[in-house]
């Protein structure tokens, strides 16, 4: 059951557990509780936010200031009451299409040409839908698509019912600069105050490395899937922290392009993006606490920072008017996908599901849904 299933059946009004938890307890005791909660519904309230905090833990990292890694697989989107009875239906001009697959920035250059060969030798009509996970979204509440793609850990809003989150595996985020900026590593603590605009100028970040690099920072950002966990979040916990000078785009290729046309410019963004768009420009990776982007042996520990999190999404066989035949198409390639990510992930920068299962990372099912329970000691 539901905690607010319990809290409607006290009498109490319908009050997300999240919603709680951004109160302190004692200002939620103060301001809050009041004006509506009696005493026996405060006592149950406080065991609630308690076993909350403690359920809540799991999907944080202590990277990350305090901001979710990964969303609760057990709390799903609210739709409205006839949704769930709504016809799966393609867009009218792909209305003899066997599979839609919506992919997204990062995965469309790994996927687009393999999932054409594998529709023309099984025979299948899939088409290609590029996008973003909020494109990928809202394609899916439109049941419109029968795949989709994520680069981040599903927000609340992505939960919804029938839909099930098949794991690719992870992939770190680099700090990238201008190739003439002398800087070489970078803490976790530094690239914050770089970011957050406590650093103005290169100097102020570590005199050993920059003590004569005057120029003033540049940072630029990629604030995309901003209501989902992971990704720029363990940076910095939400867009508000961010320096007012923050230069904002929206796409890949602008952030490499950006990073490499200003000495004084620091951006982010994964390996394999930072090589799949290098006619954009030339950039750097930095080290971050004294580690490459590349070491995924110490990524898969844990530690290091900055990692996108990737996944596919199927219907399952109980979700609504869905064909049968559509869904098992749809677990196979998406099984088919996942091995060749198995083949391919020293390649493109990626820890696969199979050795992030034995790291201890934690599962649902096929979903990938927390970090190892302790961060183990990295060993080169």
């Amino acid at each position: 059951m539901h905690p607010n299933d319990i809290l409607r059946s006290l009498g109490i009004i319908d009050i997300e557990l999240s919603d709680l938890l951004s109160f302190t307890w004692g200002v939620s005791m103060k301001f809050v509780w009041p004006a509506y909660f009696s005493s026996k519904s405060r006592t149950l309230l406080l065991v609630l936010f308690l076993s909350s905090t403690v359920a809540c833990a799991d999907h944080m990292h202590e990277h990350t200031m305090g901001a979710p890694t990964f969303s609760n697989p057990d709390i799903f989107s609210e739709v409205a009451k006839d949704w769930k009875n709504k016809p799966f239906k393609h867009d009218k001009v792909h209305a003899d299409a066997d599979l839609v697959v919506a992919l997204g920035q990062q995965s469309y250059p790994i996927f687009h040409k393999l999932i054409h060969e594998y529709a023309e030798k099984n025979q299948l009509n899939i088409i290609i839908k590029p996008g973003t996970c909020g494109i990928t979204a809202g394609r899916l509440r439109q049941k419109s698509a029968d795949i989709g793609a994520y680069c981040c850990p599903p927000a609340r809003s992505d939960r919804l019912p029938g839909l099930e989150f098949h794991s690719l595996g992870i992939s770190p985020i680099a700090l990238i600069v201008h190739p003439n900026n002398p800087l070489k590593n970078i803490t976790s603590k530094q690239a914050r105050e770089v970011f957050n605009g406590a650093s103005t100028r290169w100097s102020q970040v570590d005199k050993k490395q920059t003590n004569n690099f005057q120029n003033l920072i540049k940072p630029i950002g990629r604030l995309h899937c901003k209501i989902r966990p992971g990704h720029w979040r363990g940076l910095l916990k939400d867009e508000d922290q961010f320096s007012p000078r923050l230069f904002e785009v929206g796409v890949i290729p602008d952030m490499i392009s950006q990073v490499s046309r200003n000495t004084g410019a620091i951006g982010w963004e994964v390996p394999l993006m930072v090589s799949y768009h290098q006619k954009k420009g030339t950039v750097r990776m930095l080290k971050i606490d004294g580690h490459d982007a590349t070491d995924l042996k110490y990524v898969l520990s844990g530690n290091y920072p900055l990692y996108r999190s990737y996944s596919l999404t199927t219907w399952k066989e109980n979700a609504g008017n869905k064909k049968l035949k559509s869904q098992l198409e749809a677990k196979k390639l998406v099984q088919y996908l996942q091995k060749h990510i198995e083949k391919i992930h020293t390649d493109i920068s990626y820890i696969p599901p199979s050795q992030l299962r034995h790291a201890g990372w934690k599962f649902r099912g096929d979903e990938l849904i927390g970090e190892p329970d302790k961060t183990k000691e990295y060993n080169k």
